[in-house]
């Protein structure tokens, strides 16, 4: 793997993205870089006021909003660690060679864990970009942001297994469910996007409407034949600190139906996922095909 590549890993109990960089200069070069509120300026995505010392409190300016946070660590060269809203931001130095290592880590303090990571892919690409432009800075180079967020959040979700669903007992049978991240777009914009062609699909035959209530709720009957055999739902919710999520529930007459229902609705999202982003994608039966095999070797 790319050392340069996020990870998703736990802390004290809490989803967390951790990044490493080999930097070319040594800790007395990056330390200021780090931590100094005038150089982060070059390269983190708010505007930081802090007096520098554990316990003083840490304000970021950001797209006119204003948040703080704390000071938790600050120990000259080595931690650097605040809080920003509910979340932990920690950078470690350590010396290396002639040059500098970075380990950058972002725990989520907030909510339910499970729920609290599925910002991880956009997060690990948002921190990604950062760091490019840190060392970009260091090296007194020029730094262009990319034009590109949709594919490298993409393949981070591919990799922490963020697109996935779940299997839940329901009264009517199995009911899979998936949450998906959907950035900070809001409510209405992604209610504006659920047509019929992409809240349906040919797998499971849509039936009647039977509840909506815009812009957060749609459901619908799906059809064996003729004979309804169960509900498809698609809630969207929003929290100003996190962003926009989609959800998304089917009920099942039987187990044998799992499977398929996972890789259908779990390819659905992805596509839904990149028309948030502008790109109509066609349908990829051979993706069906091999999600349907991995959820079947699960058992």
């Amino acid at each position: 793997m790319d050392e340069q590549r996020a990870t998703l890993q736990t802390v004290e109990g809490r989803p967390a993205v951790r990044l490493e960089r080999r930097l070319k200069h040594p800790p007395s070069k990056v330390w200021p870089a780090i931590s100094d509120p005038k150089e982060l300026a070059h390269w983190f995505p708010a505007t930081v006021e802090a007096e520098l010392k554990p316990g003083a409190t840490i304000h970021f300016s950001m797209e006119g909003t204003t948040d703080e946070g704390e000071i938790l660590e600050y120990d000259e060269p080595k931690v650097f660690a605040f809080t920003w809203n509910a979340d932990v931001l920690r950078m470690e130095l350590f010396p290396d060679g002639d040059g500098s290592r970075l380990v950058f880590t972002h725990t989520f303090g907030r909510g339910e864990p499970a729920i609290a990571k599925l910002t991880a892919g956009r997060t690990a690409t948002g921190w990604g970009v950062c760091l490019d432009a840190l060392e970009a800075q260091l090296d007194d180079q020029p730094f262009e942001e990319p034009s590109d967020w949709l594919g490298p959040i993409e393949r981070y979700v591919e990799e922490f297994g963020l697109g996935e669903g779940e299997v839940e007992d329901h009264p009517d049978g199995p009911m899979v469910r998936f949450r998906r991240d959907v950035m900070w777009k809001s409510v209405e914009e992604i209610w504006a996007l659920l047509s019929e062609e992409n809240t349906t699909n040919a797998h499971f035959t849509p039936g009647a409407i039977t509840e909506t209530e815009a812009p957060r709720v749609l459901e619908y009957e799906w059809l064996q034949g003729n004979t309804p055999s169960g509900r498809v739902r698609w809630e969207i919710s929003h929290d100003p600190a996190e962003g926009t999520r989609v959800e998304l529930t089917q009920t099942l007459p039987s187990a044998d139906l799992v499977p398929t229902a996972l890789a259908v609705w779990q390819v659905q999202l992805e596509l839904f996922f990149a028309v948030t982003h502008g790109q109509v994608r066609p349908w990829p039966a051979e993706r069906v095909k091999d999600l349907e095999k991995r959820y079947q070797s699960r058992g």
